[in-house]
């Protein structure tokens, strides 16, 4: 380096020494709550809605066909819950498509992220329901590594699971212990092997559910199009295909003791 150059550097250090900001000291914090509605449509910005028009025709080109219809509101909360009960037994549908007869399915209660709503159901209320990259994916468990599984399950105060499994528990606030697990109309044999379908994210033995993590004869396929919010969409279009207007109940799959 030569003394231009070192002079320079000096230069330009003490510039941004004298450019940098001054200490502040937090004296007091105000906020307000703006609420975005109707009344921003009152006066829109005629440059703006120009400009968005060719992105919003594509956005809703995808988002607002409609792919089926429920028969009234949906909402899933534990320990079980109408909207829980019918993603999990749209995965029981969707196995037929994989060569698959799962003796049951599992859904996470975390991996639903919106309510459906009576009426029509767009691919956007889809996309909302199930927004991650979950896919389909399935596992062989003993049956002592099932009951393991409905343990975790009980002790997070339920999860999705699919048409035929009975749980019992007790309240999630004095620990969510087993009390009993039928399959089927069937008490669980431990020396039993059960094929289970969930999605990939609860493969990995995510959300307490460490038992899947136990099992073999893992199918988890990696293409996009296995992500469950298509497979949702195939459901509800196959259902619309049928004029059948999509339902679910809560049907005593889990139950908690009182």
């Amino acid at each position: 380096m030569n003394k231009k150059q070192y002079f320079l550097g000096v230069f330009a250090i003490l510039t941004m020494a004298s450019c940098a900001p001054k200490h502040y000291h937090l004296t007091s914090v105000e906020r307000s709550r703006i609420i975005i509605d109707s009344r921003y449509d009152q006066n829109p910005d005629e440059k703006a809605a120009a400009f968005l028009a060719p992105y919003k025709k594509v956005n809703d080109s995808i988002m607002a066909p409609v792919v089926g219809q429920v028969a009234h509101n949906m909402h899933a909360t534990r320990p079980e819950s109408d909207l829980s009960n019918l993603l999990s037994d749209i995965l029981v549908w969707s196995s037929r498509d994989y060569n698959e007869q799962p003796d049951f399915a599992v859904y996470n209660m975390g991996g639903i992220r919106a309510d459906l709503t009576k009426g029509d159901v767009t691919y956007e209320h889809v996309l909302s329901v199930a927004p991650f990259e979950n896919k389909i994916c399935f596992v062989t468990l003993t049956g002592e590594q099932l009951m393991q599984l409905f343990r975790q399950i009980a002790h997070r105060g339920g999860e999705g699971v699919s048409k035929g499994v009975e749980l019992v528990i007790t309240k999630a606030e004095t620990g969510g212990e087993l009390v009993s697990a039928r399959l089927h109309g069937k008490e669980i044999d431990p020396q039993a092997s059960y094929r289970v379908c969930t999605i990939n994210y609860l493969l990995e033995g995510n959300d307490g559910m460490s038992a899947f993590k136990l099992g073999t004869d893992k199918v988890a396929p990696q293409e996009a199009s296995n992500n469950t919010r298509y497979l949702i969409q195939n459901y509800f279009q196959d259902m619309l295909k049928q004029g059948i207007v999509v339902d679910a109940q809560v049907e005593g799959r889990i139950v908690v003791k009182k």
